[in-house]
């Protein structure tokens, strides 16, 4: 089921950052760290974090992985965008 080259996986592994930053700064630091004064600061470095990923995927010829990464990046910008227009 998890090969190596596999859409599913390439996702997973596009999530983990942006949710990983999402609970690292919205839960556990309750929006006191210091980057919070650019508060899409850390999610654009789960984006960065997400480029380097699909980087290493494309290198290795895991097509599949690298646009599910791609996918999963594609749409954790999307809804960053969307929250930053729809929040003010």
């Amino acid at each position: 089921m998890f090969k190596k080259n596999n859409l599913f996986l390439g996702i997973l592994y596009g999530f983990i950052p942006p949710v990983l930053a999402w609970f690292i700064f919205a839960v556990l630091l309750k929006n006191d760290a210091i980057m919070m004064d650019k508060p899409a600061a850390p999610y654009l470095i789960a984006i960065l974090l997400n480029f380097v990923m699909l980087r290493f995927s494309a290198r290795a010829h895991l097509d599949k992985t690298s646009n599910g990464i791609m996918i999963a990046t594609f749409a954790c910008t999307l809804l960053i965008f969307v929250l930053k227009i729809y929040a003010r």
